[in-house]
């Protein structure tokens, strides 16, 4: 299973900055050794592949570090050459994916499930949608049309469901913390709100009553954004999931995406547990189920 990592690019945050970067090299260094995985560093997305899933002033301004500061704000990231570096990284990661998923069914992004970016702003420590950029690259590239993106970050997707909102041939489904950011939600094709403090047995429950109606919809092709910040000790999430239920939930999707034969990409998406090897070690379970089951 070949993963890619970006970590290799640093984001330029400062030391004080409240974002877990430390995450994702921590992620990678657990799952180095382990000879299901193949590990790549991401390459660059380009400016084009970009701006067909975002207004292309928005991508210019980013990239050239004209945002104005309010966009900059909602973003969350001071903005420097590094971070346009490491946000072109952390898209071609999920490109890369995309790629190799055609060829082995199965990939992954040690990064990505940034969905909280949309159309033309980025949101949320969101800068660009990776996913959103996936499809529209898959669209051009091959006769694929019909997508599933599977959301269960405890933040709902909103910039996805915002992209494809009026898309038919998307099907986007959250599951989410009804008291969490965003607190202005978007409409996704299906939106399961959970009430904080959710535990694993209430949350399966709500996963089970809708996840076949994704693969129901007889997707071509799957993104799995597999954010880890519904776990009890994140400190972003207000949900009550154990790494026990994480792995239940995981083994729910990929159950579903092997019964059906699509191609799949992992994104991480969200998580910020104290202490964050915590969350490292949910993120690499994710990506070690996803291998066991494919074997």
């Amino acid at each position: 299973m070949e993963l890619f990592y970006c970590d290799h690019y640093d984001m330029g945050l400062p030391p004080t900055h409240r974002f877990p970067a430390r995450k994702y090299r921590l992620l990678r260094e657990s799952l180095t050794g382990d000879s299901r995985f193949t590990l790549l560093p991401a390459p660059l997305a380009t400016r084009d592949q970009i701006a067909a899933a975002h207004h292309p002033a928005y991508v210019d301004a980013f990239l050239a570090g004209t945002l104005d500061p309010n966009a900059i704000r909602r973003i969350g990231f001071p903005w420097s050459p590094q971070l346009v570096q490491r946000t072109l990284a952390s898209a071609g990661a999920t490109l890369a994916a995309t790629q190799s998923a055609l060829t082995w069914k199965l990939s992954g992004a040690l990064a990505g499930g940034t969905h909280h970016a949309f159309h033309a702003e980025g949101s949320g420590f969101c800068v660009f949608n990776d996913i959103a950029i996936a499809i529209k690259h898959l669209r051009a590239t091959t006769s694929l049309n019909r997508f599933a993106v599977i959301d269960l970050d405890v933040h709902q997707g909103d910039g996805t469901a915002q992209i494809f909102a009026n898309d038919p041939d998307v099907f986007t489904l959250s599951l989410h913390g009804r008291n969490n950011f965003p607190f202005r939600k978007q409409q996704s094709t299906i939106d399961v709100e959970l009430d904080d403090h959710t535990g694993d047995a209430e949350y399966l429950a709500a996963l089970d009553t809708v996840l076949p109606k994704a693969f129901a919809f007889d997707p071509q092709f799957i993104f799995y954004q597999s954010g880890v910040d519904p776990l009890k000790e994140d400190t972003l999430g207000k949900l009550d999931l154990t790494l026990e239920g994480l792995a239940a939930r995981d083994r729910r999707v990929f159950t579903l995406v092997r019964q059906i034969a699509a191609p799949l990409v992992i994104t991480i998406g969200g998580g910020y547990a104290d202490p964050i090897e915590l969350t490292a070690a949910a993120h690499a379970q994710t990506y070690r189920l996803a291998a066991e089951l494919a074997a």
